[in-house]
């Protein structure tokens, strides 16, 4: 038997119950495509956005500032931790963003706006030092190289745009490491094993990366010396955005042999300043 149809037939559709066709008129067919809310997926939005905006939540809290069921804030917190994009804080009863949550915002920023923003201002950087600088931002326990301005006479770098390195060797990963909780950076690194190494030069174990990181809060910059390539050092500063959090690292990378302690904490201190400005820029207007 063939199967044939005319243009009568079009908006028409055979109900095998009855026989009869129904008419699917314009206003069924614009109700059908309206989008329906997803209940579960709007409540775990709207909780991320709770924590993003507010900082480490318990989750009573939550559940009173979503009127929200408790029980549902738990089964919604577990699969957020499940995948990564929060994380609970046993000692303070708390859940805060996790990993998942920041590489989401990087993401966000490799696809244009901080790549955009940032070039105008590593290239009068760069004109000013007389020095390479790039721009990186997390990408797990890595950072992601998004702009490179190069220096005229000075040596090409390994961090070229698209290159992954990893942040604990860095000087821009372990700018914006620096402003991860304790939990987020175990969720970055549990175990020894997440250590990779370049040059037999930086942390192996999550103590001594703390201890770095313990420095880096304490000086305002983070610095690296042959961790990446052996005879060149960086140092770079975290660009903050309008919610405190890391959204990128901006570094500059020097031959060692070419610069004394005193000319390293000038270069840390444009680094600063660069990154503060851009930091300036991302934020709403």
């Amino acid at each position: 038997m063939s199967d044939s149809s005319s243009p009568g037939d079009i908006g028409r559709k055979a109900l095998p119950s009855s026989g009869k066709p129904t008419v699917l008129t314009p206003g069924y067919q614009r109700a059908r495509s309206t989008p329906v809310p997803v209940p579960a997926a709007d409540a775990a939005l709207r909780i991320l956005r709770l924590i993003s905006e507010q900082g480490a939540q318990r989750a009573s809290s939550i559940a009173l500032a979503l009127s929200l069921p408790r029980s549902s804030v738990y089964q919604l917190l577990k699969v957020l931790i499940d995948q990564g994009f929060v994380v609970h804080l046993p000692g303070e009863r708390r859940y805060e963003l996790g990993v998942v949550a920041f590489e989401l915002g990087s993401a966000f920023s490799r696809q244009v706006p901080i790549a955009r923003l940032a070039r105008p201002i590593l290239a009068r950087l760069v004109d000013q030092i007389g020095q390479n600088a790039h721009l990186a931002v997390l990408h797990g326990n890595e950072v992601l190289y998004v702009v490179e301005e190069r220096a005229a006479r000075r040596p090409p770098l390994v961090t070229n745009v698209g290159v992954r390195l990893p942040s604990h060797l860095t000087a821009s990963g372990r700018a914006m490491l620096a402003h991860l909780s304790p939990a987020q950076l175990l969720a970055l690194y549990p175990t020894s094993a997440a250590f990779t190494q370049r040059t037999d030069v930086g942390p192996t174990r999550i103590s001594e990366l703390r201890a770095v990181l313990s420095q880096v809060r304490q000086s305002g910059w983070a610095r690296e010396e042959g961790d990446i390539t052996p005879g060149f050092s960086s140092v770079a500063a975290a660009v903050m955005d309008h919610r405190g959090h890391p959204a990128a690292g901006l570094a500059i990378t020097y031959e060692a042999a070419d610069v004394d302690p005193a000319q390293q904490s000038r270069l840390a201190a444009a680094a600063i300043r660069a990154a503060g400005d851009l930091g300036q820029r991302l934020r709403p207007r």
